[in-house]
Order: C-alpha cells, then structure tokens, then sequence
C-alpha cells in the first residue's frame, strides 16, 4: 500500500460525497491515466473508474512533492463520462 496523507478537506470530502478510502487507495497506487496539474507544477492528478460506483471516474489530487504524498482533495470526475 502507498503511504499518503490526508488534508482535513480531503477527509472531509470522503464524508461528504460517500467516497470509499478502499476506493481513494486503489486510484492513488494504480490510476488508469494520471495529469498534470494546469497551474501547479506539485500537484498530480490520478484518475480511475470504480466500477463499485457505476463506472464513474474518482479523481484524486495528490501532491508529490511532500513527503509521504499528500491528498488534496477526490471526488468523482462528471467531465469523464464512463468508458
């Protein structure tokens, strides 16, 4: 398993938009297509489809320069329709 923090919003958004930590840990260490980030050369964005939720893309904001990665924020992607 990938070694990772959690922001206190990330946390917050697992609560909020029903988001699995199983699901979170799955997308962080074997994402289907990984981004970069527009504006931030620190962060990443993992991106994965939970067949568990529908099909819907999770998209998981990770900071790769701190150290254990940090989570900035996840929720599921309504711009990624289901493939």
């Amino acid at each position: 398993m990938v070694e990772y923090h959690l922001t206190e919003h990330a946390r917050d958004a697992l609560v909020k938009r029903g988001i699995a930590l199983d699901w979170l840990e799955r997308t962080l260490s074997a994402p289907e297509w990984v981004e970069k980030d527009a504006t931030d050369e620190n962060l990443e964005h993992r991106l994965a489809r939970i067949e568990e939720f529908a099909g819907r893309t999770l998209r998981v904001i990770v900071n790769i320069r701190t150290i254990p990665p940090r989570i900035v924020t996840v929720y599921f992607d309504r711009r990624r329709q289901k493939r």
